[in-house]
């Protein structure tokens, strides 16, 4: 004897071997003995063999119509062989009540199971729906082959083109769109970007990489909600001091200014002023967490997504012409040995005497012009606002301190590359489409403006991250254990040392309207500076403060995620700038195997014809196709320039682990601690 059972949600069927009261032993055609509860044996048949059965049932199942089945139906519950014999006949046969079993389970929305063998059919308005339900899948499905086909043929589907971003980087996976890129891509052999590239999904090259970085780390959008910028209620004293500042003229947020007393008398006082939004702002109110969500300024060519709105920023900006609110640290000098004999922290307002704009005085504050007094530009170069005495001393204090931190790192700082600059013509600062002219410059490191503020910033973050530790108050610092390879820049909560720069300790606090981390040690300076000694009581956040630590893990992921983008978007425009000027080969440097950085471009590409060529060999390299999707390009060396015997050594400590991308970092000079210092990032 044969019989029908349900097992796991399936029907099977097989040869029944012995049976008990509440059990039998089943063969199955694969001669596979199982144990089948008695309530689980549906039918028992002697012919024809199970899977006859089986087959001739399903095939007659389909021509089942189920509205009438529906019809005939009672309201009650019901067995499929009391359906059968109400459907087909009063001796409707095995055939036949097996295809209505089989019919009734596979229907669902028209009969629900009550239990083996036995189903309920569905209310009529259950029904309706269920029904509704199924057309509209059916329809989509059609939609979704219908959109695969078009994405196949190299059309891309309205619907697709506006999903293009979220289905590439956040999709929906049970979104039709992408179901449809799936399906096309599948069907195709191709990658889904490739599949949408030539179905001509992506029109801008560039705003294919800006809306993936808005959908990946501004999902609501970069604008700000309306915010009313604290104001700082302290009596704050006015400094005697006179600052200035030196930034790119494209700088809003203007965070320091420096200023130089006493000049001629012995000792001098250098004055080095931070912006105090610390003194307002309070930790946990609307601006902080706006400013803790941002965690930084996001710098690209040509535009900027600012920390804090700009309404909020003018409010503690360093501004040319005002008494400014600032955390100021005075350092006292001998003026011939330049040795530091004390330093002080105040809370002041300081009188901002001048904005002034490296990239306008370049041409005029040079080396020679600042070390030498009588030395004098071109009539057309001379300018009578620029305080000189006091850069030159500065420019000497730089020299100074860089010397100082460099037999700290036991070996000197390295600045055989230039920096790039970025301008984008027309731009002024909007938005870009990414169809603008772009111009590249370049500006040599360690140039004198750029030491003099460098320098003045890595003397004020090292002063206070040592007077933070003193004061037993917990602050965000950037630390280094050694200068040999693979050994990381690491930001932690204890003071400890940056063999990179060179000092003993260093806190990023220098730039509280750009970065959240420099926010955060403002306001742990402002304690020390009112409490002394006892600032760990009052210091917004405590050692070992959980708080703390939390910020360190977002920012260094979001700063991380700022700096990369940056990065491609100057490769970006890198690439645009070849294009655009027709370069069809370059001049480079061979830094590793397969790799080739240009000697006058921020361009860095993998070059076929290097395996056999040692570091530092010069090379000319025609170029290849340019993918502004994927940012790749690459070369084939035609040219040797130089002779073996004259390949110079290359111990540049960024060439040990060199980007793919672009390595020059556009933004304001005040951002660099130490140019070729591993820690040198905006």
């Amino acid at each position: 004897m044969f019989a029908i059972f349900e097992e796991a949600g399936k029907f099977m069927a097989g040869r029944i071997l012995s049976e008990a009261e509440s059990s039998a032993q089943v063969e199955l055609d694969s001669g596979k003995r199982v144990k089948v509860k008695a309530a689980n044996l549906l039918l028992k048949f002697d012919k024809p063999a199970p899977a006859v059965l089986l087959r001739d049932a399903q095939a007659l199942s389909q021509t089942i119509e189920l509205e009438l089945a529906w019809e005939f139906a009672p309201e009650e519950d019901f067995g499929f062989a009391d359906l059968a014999r109400d459907y087909f006949s009063a001796n409707a046969t095995l055939e036949q009540q097996t295809a209505m079993l089989l019919r009734l389970f596979e229907v669902p929305h028209y009969f629900r199971r009550a239990g083996k063998g036995r189903f309920r059919k569905a209310p009529a308005d259950i029904l309706q729906l269920a029904l509704a339900a199924i057309e509209k899948k059916a329809q989509l499905q059609l939609q979704i082959a219908a959109w695969a086909e078009e994405l196949g043929r190299g059309e891309c589907p309205p619907a697709v083109r506006e999903q293009l971003y979220k289905i590439l980087f956040k999709p929906d996976k049970n979104g039709p769109e992408y179901k449809a890129v799936v399906e096309a891509s599948r069907a195709t052999h191709k990658a889904p970007l490739v599949l949408l590239q030539h179905a001509g999904a992506i029109d801008s090259p560039y705003q294919f990489h800006w809306r993936r970085f808005l959908l990946e780390n501004f999902p609501k959008g970069t604008g700000f909600p309306a915010l009313e910028a604290p104001q700082i209620k302290d009596e704050l004293p006015l400094s005697t001091a006179q600052a200035f500042s030196i930034d790119d003229s494209q700088t809003t947020e203007i965070d320091d200014a420096l200023s130089v007393q006493n000049l001629g008398s012995g000792t001098v006082t250098v004055g080095i002023h931070i912006a105090a939004p610390g003194l307002a702002i309070t930790p946990g109110s609307a601006v902080d967490q706006l400013g803790r969500s941002r965690l930084s300024t996001v710098y690209m060519p040509g535009y900027k997504l600012t920390m804090l709105p700009d309404a909020v920023v003018q409010n503690y900006t360093l501004q040319e012409g005002r008494d400014c609110p600032a955390v100021s640290l005075y350092v006292t000098l001998d003026e011939a040995t330049l040795e530091i004999t004390a330093s002080e922290t105040k809370l002041e307002r300081v009188r901002i005497a001048a904005n002034l704009r490296h990239d306008q005085l370049d041409t005029l504050v040079t080396e020679a012009w600042l070390e030498d007094p009588a030395f004098e530009h071109e009539k057309g170069l001379q300018r009578t606002d620029i305080q000189r005495e006091q850069l030159s001393f500065l420019y000497r204090l730089a020299k100074h301190l860089k010397g100082l931190r460099e037999i700290a790192r036991g070996k000197p700082e390295n600045f055989n590359r230039p920096d790039y600059n970025f301008k984008l013509v027309g731009n002024d600062g909007a938005e870009p489409s990414g169809n603008e002219l772009v111009q590249i410059s370049t500006r040599q490191r360690g140039a004198p403006l750029d030491l003099i503020v460098a320098e003045a910033m890595i003397l004020a973050n090292s002063t206070w991250g040592e007077w933070m530790a003193d004061n037993g108050v917990p602050g965000i610092y950037r630390s280094q254990a050694s200068l040999l390879p693979g050994v990381k820049v690491r930001m932690g909560t204890k003071a400890l040392p940056h063999a990179g720069i060179g000092v003993k300790s260093y806190a990023w606090s220098t730039s509280p309207l750009r970065r959240y981390t420099d926010l955060v040690n403002q306001w742990q300076i402002i304690a020390c500076a009112r409490h002394g000694k006892t600032a760990a009581l009052a210091a917004p956040f405590k050692p070992k403060d959980a708080d703390l630590f939390s910020i360190i893990s977002m920012f260094d992921a979001a700063y991380a995620t700022y700096n990369g983008y940056q990065g491609a978007m100057e490769r970006f425009w890198t690439l645009k700038y070849l294009q655009q000027n027709s370069i069809s080969d370059i001049v480079g440097t061979v830094f590793k195997e397969g790799m080739v950085r240009a000697d006058n471009l921020p361009l860095v590409l993998p070059v076929l014809g290097t395996q056999d060529l040692p570091r530092g060999a010069k090379v000319r390299v025609q170029l290849g196709a340019i993918d502004e999707i994927t940012l790749d390009i690459a070369g084939t060396v035609v040219e040797r320039l130089d002779a073996p015997a004259e390949t110079p050594a290359d111990d540049t400590e960024e060439d040990d682990e060199p980007s793919a991308g672009p390595i020059a970092i556009a933004v304001d000079i005040d951002e660099t601690e130490a140019p070729a210092a591993t820690d040198a990032t905006p």
